[in-house]
């Protein structure tokens, strides 16, 4: 692991995932899981604030990232929560199935390497009645941002830890076997429009 990985992109990120408009929508998102919950690319745990404590009954963190991980204990003492926090990735979830009533998922399908294979472990240990909560940014549908977004999408994962600008987050979800029940679009404001397409909503396991 190069030093920018270690000791920068962490602080990086953290910053930028934080930013207002970002912060407005992981609220809106957040306080909907409940019962058993996994949250997949826990990060610095910028969503543990928001959960809505009287509905949790247990709190699972996956991250693969240990320097995130380390922050997001820090955040998770300070808001009184108990987190089992699992340094891995979300590509394989060392959990069982069919175990999860919610699985939360923020601004982490754009830089999961193999999102079909995480999508598909989402799906394995939620409930056939689980719901996974998602709130990401992803392709534009207007053709002279997507252009852009496949232009620079390269360089902007080199410097922003493998984040994709580019990718279909209803499909990805959907060709997981996961139904979509609910979901809106939008830019976000004050956001470039390359990374500011975002789309939330809830999917269900399709059976």
């Amino acid at each position: 692991m190069s030093f920018y990985e270690k000791y920068i992109l962490p602080r990086f990120l953290n910053c930028a995932c934080a930013a207002e408009p970002i912060t407005f929508q992981r609220k809106k998102v957040t306080p909907l899981a409940e019962g058993k919950v996994l949250e997949v690319g826990i990060g610095s745990g910028l969503n543990l604030p928001f959960y809505d404590k009287s509905k949790i009954v247990e709190l699972w963190g996956i991250d693969p990232s240990k320097e995130l991980n380390a922050m997001a204990k820090k955040v998770a003492k300070k808001e009184g929560l108990e987190v089992n926090f699992i340094s891995s990735s979300a590509e394989d979830i060392p959990l069982p199935d069919n175990y999860f009533d919610t699985v939360l998922i923020t601004y982490t399908m754009c830089t999961i390497p193999e999102v079909k294979r995480a999508n598909d472990e989402i799906k394995r240990v939620l409930k056939n009645n689980g719901k996974m909560i998602f709130c990401e940014h992803g392709v534009s549908p207007d053709d002279n941002v997507r252009k852009w977004q496949n232009r620079i999408n390269t360089f902007w994962g080199k410097i922003a830890g493998g984040c994709n600008i580019n990718r279909n987050i209803p499909k990805l979800i959907e060709n997981s076997g996961l139904k979509i029940m609910q979901m809106e679009e939008m830019y976000l404001p004050k956001t470039p429009k390359i990374a500011g397409y975002n789309y939330w909503g809830y999917a269900i396991v399709n059976k």
